[in-house]
């Protein structure tokens, strides 16, 4: 009786220091993808990474994806799913295909696409996500989603059904790749939409910005930086598990400019990234 109560003992504390193991990897993991940051560059050495346990790269332009997987960060591929620029080499087809609009006035060589055709949504689900993760990428960061609902606030008329659409590519996503992690940048309007099929929304110029008129880094404007603080704050009544990160510029010589935005955006229970416009170096936090 006393060898058999020992036993049970011995299971029950060795079950109990295997899930205080298990939970200590899953905190550390958590921690380790709240350092983050974003890099459209491919001249960066693997050592600049090392502070990061998630990188958002471009799908073309990057690092040694091999490398940076040997360190275990988690890095998402860069797919634009409201624009396409001029130089990816899907360019001309979808142009022949009649799924593009007007050009960014902001980024010269970028054009809006036509979300509604379910030829973007075949050609993004067959072809464009699987070349992202052959090369070895865990998971997505999704761009320009902003762009649907905003095409269709200036013209219902003429983009009548746009940000419903773009919230139903989304959906196929995920229904089609069901484990891979997605990181959504803004796309205010259908976030409440999609709330339960992303992992991840990043609220991008939230407290500090860049003014292209201007050629300026300047802070947001209060009413505006409370307003998307609240949008993206009420996620998580939508969905719990939603992890919030933001994405704001400033003068990287700046540092305690930059400083006080990584404060602000952890006082707002985000996890933070400070960088420069063109998003081709990496910024070290102060």
């Amino acid at each position: 009786m006393i060898k058999r109560t020992l036993h049970t003992v011995v299971a029950a504390v060795s079950t109990l220091l295997c899930l205080q193991a298990s939970a200590d990897q899953s905190n550390d993991e958590e921690k380790s993808l709240q350092n983050w940051a974003v890099y459209y560059a491919d001249k960066a050495k693997i050592a600049d990474f090392d502070a990061y346990g998630m990188l958002v790269l471009d799908s073309v332009y990057h690092p040694n994806i091999a490398q940076l997987i040997e360190q275990d960060k988690q890095l998402l591929g860069y797919l634009s799913l409201g624009e396409v620029e001029q130089h990816r080499h899907y360019f001309e087809e979808v142009k022949k295909e009649g799924l593009l609009l007007q050009e960014n006035q902001y980024w010269k060589g970028s054009f809006m696409v036509d979300v509604r055709n379910p030829k973007w949504t075949k050609r993004v689900v067959e072809d464009l996500i699987p070349e992202i993760l052959r090369q070895g990428f865990q998971g997505l960061f999704i761009d320009t989603l902003d762009n649907p609902p905003h095409l269709e606030q200036t013209n219902p008329s003429k983009f009548a059904g746009m940000g419903m659409a773009a919230a139903n590519l989304i959906k196929a996503i995920r229904l089609n790749y069901p484990h891979i992690p997605l990181m959504v940048n803004r796309g205010y309007p259908i976030l409440p939409d999609i709330c339960n099929d992303i992992d991840m929304v990043l609220g991008e110029s939230v407290y500090a910005q860049y003014d292209f008129d201007k050629k300026t880094y300047r802070l947001v404007e209060e009413k505006l930086y409370r307003q998307q603080v609240k949008i993206l704050t009420d996620l998580k009544k939508c969905n719990p598990k939603l992890k919030i990160y933001s994405l704001d510029y400033w003068n990287p010589e700046d540092t305690k400019g930059i400083a006080k935005i990584y404060k602000e955006q952890q006082r707002n229970g985000f996890y933070p990234y400070v960088a420069t416009i063109t998003l081709d170096q990496l910024v070290p936090r102060p």
